[in-house]
């Protein structure tokens, strides 16, 4: 980026697909309508897609696409943490974007963070929406509660997300808000930031990957801050409340591992006392997985043994062996 400039400067968009391929195809359409000075490049991960994905993104010829197809399924982390490590080494941009194959900037939304330039901060967090118009819950930006006296206080009190996560009125303000962390939906990180903070950790799987990641660069004095005027789709389907079992069983292993990692770091020398208020909360959820709370717990105790070691290296193949869904003969 030029000295002096008002431009956010270069930006390089990050997409992880798998298995949804036309989410994916609404996603690159919005993207390469982008002008070209305000968005670089594309770098599409295809982790190891069986729907014809691959086949279609070879017909593709615009020339800021990098397509990765990865030989195995990799899980969301590892391929963010592929696909920055490819658009760094690739084009060394300002800014990457990240962004799963169901979301997608609004239009005009990467116009707006080009408006200004954005270096007082480490990365910017999007406003991300339902296609519908509501608030996407699971991409609110949060601060630490056990950073901030407010927020504990907030969430020590019963408020639960909302104690911690940013209000709906931060939508409609119109400056900037600090955060801590952020999903990576809209989440536009710096190059200073890579430099901070280093890569997500692929080993992760699925999960927390950019949750931790944030909460690791803010950490390390990275300033986050949420932009409403910066805005994203999200075509995210949210589960009826009355289904709160795991779909299939396995992904209770990645979610609850991960999520202890999440505390560790977030809560430092509170995370001990705050553990024996999750682990009961968690031991019962096993009365929604009716038929299956043996294996339910299992995964569980698994997961908070690995969590606690932050164990991540972990086969796929091995987890997912475990779950009554893979010992269900095909019909």
């Amino acid at each position: 980026m030029a000295a002096g400039s008002n431009d956010a400067g270069r930006l390089v968009a990050v997409l992880v697909t798998q298995n949804r391929k036309v989410e994916l195809q609404t996603t690159l359409e919005r993207l390469l309508e982008t002008e070209s000075t305000h968005l670089q490049a594309i770098v599409v991960v295809d982790n190891a897609s069986v729907d014809g994905t691959a086949e279609w993104l070879a017909t593709l010829s615009d020339d800021r696409l990098v397509i990765h197809n990865c030989e195995f399924n990799i899980g969301g982390a590892g391929g963010f943490e592929t696909g920055m490590r490819l658009a760094m080494a690739r084009f060394d941009p300002d800014w990457l974007v990240l962004m799963d194959d169901d979301a997608r900037p609004m239009p005009q939304a990467l116009a707006r963070f080009h408006e200004h330039a954005r270096d007082d901060h480490a990365a910017w967090a999007a406003a991300v929406y339902h296609p519908d118009g509501r608030i996407c819950d699971i991409n609110r930006p949060s601060v630490n509660p056990f950073w901030h006296r407010r927020a504990f206080l907030r969430t020590a009190l019963g408020h639960g997300r909302d104690g911690f996560h940013i209000p709906e009125a931060a939508y409609e303000a119109r400056e900037p808000r600090e955060i801590d962390a952020a999903s990576f939906v809209g989440l536009f990180v710096s190059r200073g930031a890579v430099a901070l903070a280093g890569y997500p950790d692929g080993a992760l799987f699925l999960y927390g990957e950019d949750v931790l990641y944030t909460l690791r660069l803010s950490g390390e004095g990275g300033r986050i801050a949420f932009d409403p005027k910066i805005q994203f789709e999200h075509a995210y389907s949210t589960v009826d409340a009355s289904q709160r079992r795991f779909r299939p069983l396995w992904k209770s292993y990645y979610l609850h591992r991960n999520l202890l990692m999440v505390y560790r770091r977030a809560a430092g020398a509170m995370f001990w006392p705050a553990l024996l208020v999750i682990l009961p909360r968690w031991v019962a959820k096993a009365r929604h997985h009716r038929g299956d709370r043996a294996a339910y717990l299992r995964f569980l105790w698994r997961a908070v043994a690995d969590g606690l070691r932050a164990r991540t290296a972990v086969a796929h193949e091995e987890i997912v062996a475990r779950s009554p869904e893979s010992r269900v003969p095909a019909e």
